[in-house]
């Protein structure tokens, strides 16, 4: 790979962790050129995870999700630009172009805009109506919830399961409302959702899952919404909605780039989308050659170890590929979930330690013949074992022979 260390600008667009990485990563790596970074909010970067815990329960205040202060950006020598628009890039001029009409030349472009959530059709400008991606959005949510409050919240995936949990805290009235048979039925199977589904019922949250749960309608009285409308014909009266129903990567700006963006940005096993043009964090889909597919993690530590890879990368600092075994944890009530690999599209779950029923588990994944995730509660110690047979590309066989 060739060095940039000197030639050419660097922009990064994206002011999240994977920004902040790459950032941090390419002057720890000596590029001593122009760096430029790009965010779309008008805050100093900050961590996204608390967002639903956290800052939603009121035990964390907002400067606690800092992640860096004018001091550090100082030391950083770099020319953050918040509350900027980025409204396409041009490979062929390699210009960044912004909504004030402002254009950045790169020598080097780093893509870390994330994702929107989802939103339903017909609820803009109604009332009571959230989803949660900014701090601005917590701080809103977080106003409307306690006791004598009624939340729905539609979707039961990671996002919408930690709403629940800490919307119950606060003394909230909660449903919890999800088309899928159990929550996170995608993510983690619909094993490890049926326990799920019962922590918060046990925990006093109304859970309604299957197709007769999907949201046919919202109703309204005076511009709030009123009413949650089931697909059963069944309603749930309802102060305030929280819409969890997954994500879609922030690429708009990138039409016409050339691009590959039909689920993210596309990249090739150094997170390379073109020549001197990369992608890191929640936008970012690259080939992983461990796991032998195309992979898109919305995980907050895939986005610290991609900017610094990708940071070490641009500036001819490694030729390896970016294979990390993937890590993600949920907070959920007194419950820590934790896990390695790809849990997605498996084939099989096998409990090897403890019992699921029992709240404290390992339990593993199988894609094919190969071992492909591990997910644990309360079962920290255990979990190390297991991401190093990931990251080896143990077989099924040999994973069962040694649990």
């Amino acid at each position: 790979m060739t060095s940039v260390t000197n030639s050419g600008p660097i922009v990064v667009v994206g002011a999240g962790a994977a920004g902040l990485a790459t950032v941090k990563g390419v002057r720890a790596n000596g590029f001593t050129g122009q760096l430029t970074w790009v965010g779309a909010e008008p805050e100093l970067p900050y961590d996204r995870p608390p967002l639903s815990k956290g800052i939603l329960t009121g035990t964390w205040e907002p400067d606690r999700v800092r992640l860096c202060d004018a001091a550090g950006l100082a030391d950083l020598d770099v020319d953050l630009r918040v509350g900027a628009t980025a409204t396409g890039a041009d490979l062929a001029e390699r210009v960044v172009s912004l909504a004030d009409g402002t254009r950045l030349p790169f020598g080097t472009l780093v893509i870390a805009t994330g994702v929107d959530p989802r939103s339903l059709p017909g609820t803009s400008g109604l009332r009571g109506v959230h989803t949660l991606r900014t701090l601005a959005d917590a701080t809103a949510l977080r106003a409307e919830l306690g006791p004598g409050r009624r939340l729905v919240v539609i979707g039961a995936g990671f996002l919408g399961t930690e709403l629940a949990a800490a919307a119950r805290t606060l003394g909230t009235e909660v449903h919890l409302v999800e088309p899928a048979p159990v929550p996170l039925a995608a993510a983690v199977g619909v094993e490890v959702g049926t326990m799920l589904a019962a922590l918060h019922r046990d925990r006093g949250v109304s859970v309604r899952t299957g197709p007769g749960a999907a949201v046919t309608e919202l109703t309204a009285r005076d511009g709030a919404v009123d009413r949650v409308v089931l697909a059963d014909g069944s309603t749930i009266t309802a102060d305030v909605v929280v819409v969890a129903i997954g994500s879609v990567p922030a690429t708009g700006w990138l039409a016409g780039s050339g691009l590959d963006c039909s689920d993210g940005v596309r990249c090739d096993q150094f997170c390379a989308a073109a020549p001197g043009v990369y992608a890191v964090g929640d936008v970012a889909s690259w080939y992983h050659p461990g796991f032998a597919t195309q992979v898109r993690l919305e995980h907050r530590t895939n986005a610290g170890e991609q900017g610094l890879y990708v940071a070490r990368a641009v500036l001819g600092r490694t030729d390896e590929p970016f294979t990390p075994v993937p890590y993600f944890w949920s907070d959920q009530y007194d419950l820590k979930i934790q896990a390695f690999g790809l849990l997605r599209d498996h084939d099989e779950v096998r409990v090897v330690d403890g019992a699921i029923e029992d709240g404290e588990f390992v339990a593993l994944y199988r894609r094919g013949t190969r071992l492909a995730g591990v997910l644990g509660v309360r079962k920290v110690r255990a979990l190390r074992q297991w991401q190093a047979r990931i990251k080896s590309g143990s077989s099924w066989a040999d994973a069962l022979a040694a649990a």
